[in-house]
């Protein structure tokens, strides 16, 4: 992971002052005029449903919030429908996902031959002898064998920071969507297999998925490599049943642990999907393998299932989807992210009815969430995770412009504990305040802020979204610190 080398103190005083004075509480914009109505409106629709606002945006979005919210659904849908803009110097990582695997496995060769190679017994060592094993050269050899996956992982986080920072690469409600997905159906790249496939994962399965169809966005899930890989599906057949997927998919991606279900259920779901796997050997990503599926009948949430190969699975994934405790753990999770870390329960009982009344219709969820009131009551807060941070404040600087922003982005993120594609869990980073709101991931958040101010232009159209203390304070400091103190200061730290 990139070294993250945060400020003197000398430097970072000031900010980190201002960044402690969000333990006493958010600000607000102090005005009651309808200006400062728009202006807060706007701040909590392009950061909320963004990365907060641009230059380009913010009189836009202030003209009338709502509507400008409304419309970005309808944008990131139609842009979730499109290929997603890749520089290509990174672009190895969206390759076919049978290229993907067909890589994969010829670098699992090369890995072999150069352990088989390391353990070749060797005469003893004889100083400056042509025969004498060079450990260095090993190194060297291990290194290159395994550059392909980390070329793809690399590649993948490089996209993923591009793309919440630079609405001009991706519609930004669509950036945070597919950050959003993608934490609800977390895959882990240090889980080996994992890793050359976890940026086609993020870019097909959720990104194409993000506000389309909830059955469709899992069953994209549930057949990637990197997910099958992650939860062990891949190794589940008939004589070796693997239960972590089926257990997964109904406790966090679906019907959530209250939700009724046994252990016998998830036995029977696992039996049900037996034989969804990865054709490596054959250069293959998904593989249904009929020798490998359990025939026989299966009972799962009381309703029977015979065998029908891989329309079994598919089959039994979409009743999940449908279900209404599904559509409550879902509407909870999205009001917890777009609203408040703890959401009114009329909120959520109206996203749940929307979705089980379109069949999950990510897409009408997300508008009925835009055009309810508790969407823009004021004293419904959210603080932003390190990604939303960084992601923003990327944002304010026009995105990232060259590999040590990039790099010190990554150190950031590894530091304040969010590392992208680091959570070996499935459960996925948690999003409230309670986690992040704390003195020392404060101190981290105002060295980055001030390392990447010095070198971004001052954003001087947040000024307006400030509260007037935060104004006032910046302006006592000398110019070259105002950026770095902008980005470091308690409105900005909130959505």
């Amino acid at each position: 992971m990139p070294h993250y080398s945060p400020n003197t103190p000398h430097h970072a005083a000031a900010a980190l002052a201002f960044a402690l004075s969000m333990l006493a509480g958010p600000p607000a914009i102090a005005q009651a005029d309808n200006s400062a109505s728009n202006l807060q409106a706007a701040w909590r629709a392009t950061s909320r449903l963004g990365y907060g606002p641009t230059a380009a945006t913010a009189q836009a979005a202030e003209t009338d919030p709502k509507a400008w919210a409304l419309q970005q659904i309808d944008a990131a849908y139609t842009a979730s429908q499109s290929a997603p803009i890749i520089p290509a110097e990174i672009a190895r990582f969206n390759e076919p996902v049978n290229d993907i695997a067909r890589d994969f496995r010829a670098e699992r060769q090369a890995r072999r031959t150069t352990r088989e190679q390391s353990a070749t017994p060797t005469a003893a060592p004889i100083a400056n002898t042509s025969n004498q094993v060079n450990p260095a050269v090993l190194v060297v050899k291990a290194t290159d064998a395994e550059g392909f996956s980390r070329e793809m992982q690399q590649g993948a986080a490089a996209w993923r920071l591009m793309s919440c920072s630079d609405p001009s690469m991706e519609n930004p409600l669509l950036a945070r969507m597919t950050e959003f997905w993608f934490n609800h159906l977390n895959v882990f790249a240090g889980k080996g297999a994992v890793r050359p496939f976890v940026g086609h994962y993020a870019v097909n399965a959720i990104r194409a998925h993000a506000l389309g169809r909830f059955e469709d966005l899992l069953l994209a899930s549930a057949r990637h490599p990197a997910m099958l890989f992650y939860l062990d599906q891949a190794q589940s057949n008939v004589r070796g049943i693997n239960e972590n997927y089926a257990r997964e998919l109904m406790e966090l991606h679906t019907l959530g642990v209250d939700a009724g279900y046994t252990q016998n259920d998830v036995r029977e779901l696992a039996r049900i999907l037996t034989g969804w796997t990865v054709g490596l050997p054959q250069g293959e990503g998904f593989r249904f393998a009929e020798r490998l599926h359990d025939n026989g009948d299966k009972t799962l949430l009381g309703r029977p299932f015979r065998a029908n190969g891989v329309r079994e699975g598919e089959d039994a994934i979409r009743m999940l989807a449908r279900q209404p405790a599904t559509a409550k753990r879902i509407a909870r999770r999205l009001a917890t992210t777009f609203v408040s870390d703890k959401p009114p329960q009329a909120l959520v009982d109206r996203l749940s009815n929307t979705f089980i009344n379109t069949q999950g219709d990510i897409r009408a969820v997300m508008r009925t969430l835009v055009n309810s009131p508790e969407f823009w009551r004021a004293d419904n807060t959210l603080f932003k995770t390190p990604m939303d941070f960084a992601c923003s404040a990327l944002t304010a600087g026009g995105g990232i412009k060259d590999r040590r922003e990039l790099q010190l982005t990554l150190g950031f993120l590894a530091q304040a504990g969010q590392p992208l594609h680091g959570w070996q869990t499935p459960d996925g980073y948690k999003t409230d305040a309670a986690t992040w709101l704390a003195p020392e991931a404060l101190t981290r958040r105002a060295d980055y802020a001030m390392t990447l101010g010095n070198r971004i232009s001052e954003p001087t159209y947040l000024q307006a979204f400030l509260s007037d203390a935060s104004r006032g304070r910046i302006a006592q400091e000398p110019p070259a610190l105002r950026t770095g103190l902008t980005l470091a200061s308690p409105d900005f730290m909130n959505k």
